[in-house]
């Protein structure tokens, strides 16, 4: 399947894209351009909570596929992002407890499709990603999850750990994959779970850390202390999986 790069070039096309609804990932705005139609762009994309970059003419040429920007640059997901009540509805309709994915600043495009793809295999009910500092659902992400998005729910939440607290309250436990905790084995990871991976190079971050109950380590026993981002995803899915399965 081939799925294709959602740039959106030119005031009219970027105005009628955020009018239409089409879920527009970041826009690229030519630094120092304010004119009427630029500004009513920006405060559609404000209203939209849409990521505004501000960057020189010359690299929205760089970026620019047909070489008439007009000044502005739009990402479009490839795909509709659901919402966090859709995930939990998914659960529902299957008589299961919640199995959420939490993605703290995954930036890598392939990372992110490999952890979707994982996470459908894993029969997880969604994925959640941060808006900001972070990939959204882009044509690579797409391709990479070789057909998952078409399955599983991707919501993404402008605050990862408000989410955390509020699906807290709807009795989630969570926990994270990182260096220091408890090794993954010896923990419960059995009911309402939502399990959290950090980003590539920083990991988990302090706060989405802190509001976690667990933190699994995942045993490692070579020369090299980390492993990929998606590969410690599957790792730590696979034991809730097996945790799940054997009741």
């Amino acid at each position: 399947m081939r799925y294709e790069e959602l740039t959106i070039e030119g005031r009219n096309a970027v105005m009628e894209a955020f009018r239409s609804g089409k879920p527009i990932d970041k826009l690229f705005v030519q630094d120092g351009c304010k004119d009427g139609p630029i500004q009513s762009i920006t405060r559609e994309a404000r209203k939209h909570d849409t990521i505004i970059n501000y960057v020189p003419r010359e690299r929205l040429d760089q970026m620019s596929e047909t070489g008439k920007h007009q000044g502005v640059i739009a990402y479009a997901a490839a795909y509709e992002y659901a919402e966090v009540e859709d995930l939990l509805k998914a659960a529902e309709e299957k008589g299961e407890p919640p199995f959420l994915f939490l993605l703290d600043g995954i930036e890598d495009p392939h990372n992110l499709g490999a952890i979707i793809r994982t996470a459908n295999l894993a029969g997880a009910h969604g994925v959640i990603i941060p808006k900001h500092r972070a990939s959204g659902l882009t044509a690579t992400v797409a391709r990479t999850s070789a057909g998952a998005l078409n399955y599983t729910p991707v919501a993404k939440v402008t605050n990862l750990a408000v989410t955390i607290e509020e699906l807290k309250k709807r009795g989630l436990w969570f926990v994270c994959a990182d260096m220091g905790g408890e090794v993954m084995y010896r923990l419960d990871l059995k009911g309402p779970i939502g399990m959290v991976i950090g980003n590539e190079g920083s990991g988990v971050g302090k706060l989405i850390r802190e509001k976690c109950d667990m933190i699994a380590s995942i045993p490692m026993n070579g020369n090299i202390d980390s492993l990929n981002a998606s590969v410690a995803a599957g790792v730590l899915a696979y034991e809730i999986v097996r945790q799940r399965l054997n009741g």
